[in-house]
């Protein structure tokens, strides 16, 4: 029990860290909280979509740049649906 919650405590470290770079390269005001779902979400779709290609990361650096490229990924899916709003 003690390995699973270590690894939501790396998760919501990760994740936040992620989203926070995500935000920064996007230029986006977002929050703490929201830059951890971000990151989270944003995590587990781009290692969806890097698994699909071929392509897998591992570790603590592997799950970071996956969170950066997903949190990216999601901040820019955002402003599209927002932009196409009358």
């Amino acid at each position: 029990m003690d390995d699973q919650a270590v690894g939501w405590i790396a998760a919501i470290i990760i994740g936040g860290l992620a989203g926070w770079i995500a935000s920064a390269v996007m230029k986006s005001d977002t929050g703490v909280f929201l830059n951890i779902i971000l990151g989270i979400i944003g995590a587990a779709i781009a290692s969806f979509l890097f698994g699909v290609l071929g392509v897998s990361f591992g570790g603590w650096i592997g799950y970071l740049v996956a969170g950066i490229v997903g949190a990216c990924i999601l901040i820019w899916g955002g402003r599209a649906l927002r932009s196409n709003r009358p």
